[in-house]
């Protein structure tokens, strides 16, 4: 690793609870999602997967999502999901559907880089 960042999309590095069933399998394990973005996730946890094994992940806030296994490591392993989610949403408290005005939340930037200034603000030196 060069500790350069040569992906294209952001990841939110977070700490939440996930339940998996690798679909060979009608086992649901808890793991611990340690990356989550629109496209994806890493979880560790101890189940064995391989590359290549489909999976539904059940996340909070979301529901259940349909992907395949990127890659494996140790116990951690990536998953490619089928559709982009909202991964923010994972990140907000659980709601319950009485209340539509609690599901009004800004997106946090917490683990994000601020915009870039205007080129019109900068000076030069």
């Amino acid at each position: 690793m060069t500790g350069v960042e040569t992906r294209s999309v952001a990841r939110d590095s977070l700490f939440l609870l996930a339940d998996i069933r690798v679909e060979q399998n009608a086992e649901t394990y808890r793991v611990r999602v340690r990356n989550l973005s629109d496209g994806g996730m890493m979880g560790e946890g101890h189940l064995r997967v391989q590359r290549g094994h489909r999976v539904s992940v059940e996340l909070r806030n979301i529901g259940a999502v349909g992907g395949t296994v990127a890659w494996v490591q140790d116990n951690r392993f990536g998953v490619a999901f089928d559709e982009e989610i909202d991964s923010q949403k994972a990140r907000r408290p659980l709601q319950g559907e009485e209340d539509p005005a609690a599901a009004v939340v800004k997106p946090s930037w917490a683990h994000r880089a601020p915009p870039p200034p205007h080129p019109t603000t900068l000076r030069k030196i």
